[in-house]
């Protein structure tokens, strides 16, 4: 079978289940943008500073990032249906948000994104993540009700991920950078 197969010569795609719509469809968009950050996670990884001990973690929400994306994908019609995203994914990724952040010094002022090359990785993966998240709040609810878990799981994700850069540029001993208002150039 051939990779390619010349259906989407013409500007549209299929979603699973067989209804074809235009290449800018926000529900592409939004699947496009998980897919997007998917590979920003597949970055993280790949950096050679990353801690090893994040790497599982990362692995396993790269496999629910391609279930919300099958998800985004797939009319409600079709005989085939992805694993949703539920609650208890949420509260996965609250716990090790939680673990992460024990470990962390606190503070009460805006940081620069930056550091390490794993944790300025992780930064745009949040930005991404935040995309995202206005994506899937933008598809209309008759073509795919968003569902809340979902949601919040994206929601949730991107906070993992600024947790991550911090504890990732400590795990390299190199300090935060605070903002400073009114900096002089």
């Amino acid at each position: 079978m051939k990779l390619y197969t010349k259906t989407g010569d013409t500007g549209t795609t299929s979603l699973v289940g067989g209804t074809r719509v235009s290449k800018i469809d926000t529900r592409l968009d939004a699947y496009g943008t998980v897919d997007e950050l998917n590979s920003w996670l597949g970055l993280i990884l790949a950096c050679d500073d990353i801690d090893e001990s994040v790497k599982p973690f990362l692995v396993s929400l790269q496999s629910k990032l391609f279930d919300l994306g099958a998800n985004l994908a797939t009319i409600k019609t079709s005989d085939w249906q992805p694993s949703r995203i539920t609650s208890e994914d949420t509260a996965a990724l609250e716990r090790q948000i939680d673990t992460l952040d024990r470990q962390l010094p606190q503070h009460n002022r805006f940081i620069l994104p930056g550091g390490s090359q794993s944790a300025a990785v992780a930064n745009i993966a949040r930005t991404v993540c935040r995309r995202a998240e206005r994506r899937m709040c933008a598809l209309p609810d008759d073509s795919y009700p968003c569902q809340t878990d979902a949601l919040a799981f994206v929601n949730r994700l991107s906070d993992y991920l600024f947790v991550l850069a911090r504890y990732l540029n400590m795990k390299a001993h190199i300090p935060e950078t605070f903002w400073e208002q009114d900096t002089v150039l």
